[in-house]
């Protein structure tokens, strides 16, 4: 009988492990159709193979292609390309910082901006928008570099989600159990206060502030450039290279923080690791493009449905298809009003917020049984 379980159980495990990767090519694969597509389409429309002789040119190859002109290089190496790379990022960091902490709290609801982590990171950055002026000229009164400055936004963002995350974990954990429902209306308290905190601090802004925390707070990567991603890229890295060491602990969290200690887990430096990698991740996101949710819901849950939920290729294939949807979000947004612009947030929560409410009808046993 073992040995028939055995024989039987070795083609179905190779059979996953196929399906899982042919699932993370396929998430490489659209999230560069995702990269090509934002650099070609916009007000003026570039060919692909002139966005890709453009970038071969930029890293010094030889081109043998049609006359590109200075304009079409323009566009692509300083107006998009920027904006492509954070898309990128924003939609990697955003989607494993969700995968990362539905490990953690073993739960597929858990996303930075649903229980408010998106929102924490916002109210710090939105304080160093209003507040931070004053300190990034004194900089150098002080023997610091005025530089630094640049890297204020996404500080002040990663403090701020690092704040509320752990405030969270302690919250919604109790003798090593997590509460779905404590850990949702615990975002939801988190997510209004800092909502109002937000709202005063709009009211004091100055006109100029004011113009740029509007669409801001509804999410945009129509303001990036090549210093704001040089400043938010460090700490997208801190989650992206935390992430895959966790992959192990989070497997084995699945079956309960006591049974991951006895399999040889380090559970309490693992959640450690995972919360500040998710700070990391959420707040650089926030303090890149604003506030943009439902992107850590949606992706790793389809994933999950995709390839399984072993966090070993969850995790990469998560930070791929992150900055794929986030990239087809912005091509919408920037697209389907043209010349106007809609904030992002509005794409990615007429995508989300559907897709939440189906989880939670499925789910409510559990979450009110």
């Amino acid at each position: 009988m073992l040995e028939a379980v055995a024989v039987g159980t070795v083609p179905e495990r190779t059979a996953r492990e196929r399906r899982a990767r042919l699932g993370l090519a396929a998430c490489a694969a659209l999230a560069a159709a995702a990269a090509l597509a934002s650099l070609a389409i916009g007000p003026v429309t570039i060919p692909v193979e002139h966005v890709l002789a453009i970038l071969w040119r930029a890293m010094g190859g030889s081109v043998v292609a049609p006359e590109i002109g200075l304009r079409e290089s323009v566009v692509v190496l300083d107006i998009r390309l920027p904006r492509t790379l954070m898309g990128l990022m924003v939609g990697a960091a955003t989607a494993t910082a969700g995968a990362v902490m539905q490990g953690i709290f073993r739960n597929p609801l858990a996303d930075p901006g649903l229980i408010g982590v998106s929102s924490g990171a916002a109210l710090a950055a939105v304080l160093w928008i209003v507040l931070g002026a004053s300190l990034t000229a004194a900089l150098p009164a002080a023997g610091l570099p005025a530089f630094l400055g640049e890297f204020g936004l996404p500080a002040a963002a990663f403090a701020g989600a690092l704040l509320v995350t752990m405030v969270l974990h302690v919250v919604a954990t109790r003798e090593g159990r997590t509460s779905v429902a404590t850990l949702l209306f615990a975002g939801i308290a988190f997510g209004a206060m800092a909502g109002a905190g937000t709202g005063i601090l709009v009211f004091i802004a100055s006109d100029q502030q004011l113009r740029d925390l509007t669409f801001w707070t509804m999410g945009s990567l129509g303001g990036a450039t090549w210093a704001k991603l040089a400043a938010a890229t460090p700490f997208v890295l801190v989650l992206l290279a935390l992430a895959p060491p966790l992959a192990r602990a989070l497997d084995a969290l699945a079956l309960g923080e006591a049974a991951a200690f006895h399999v040889g887990v380090d559970v309490e430096r693992s959640k450690r690791l995972a919360i500040a990698g998710v700070a990391a991740g959420a707040g650089a996101a926030v303090a890149a493009a604003g506030v943009i949710g439902f992107v850590g819901l949606v992706v790793p849950h389809l994933l999950r449905l995709l390839i399984g939920p072993g966090h070993r290729l969850l995790l990469p294939a998560s930070a791929l298809a992150g900055g794929a949807l986030l990239l087809g979000a912005d091509l919408v947004a920037r697209t389907i009003a043209a010349p106007a612009e809609l904030p992002l947030g509005i794409v990615t929560a007429a995508i989300g917020a559907p897709f939440f409410l189906w989880l939670l009808l499925r789910r409510r046993a559990e979450l009110f049984g």
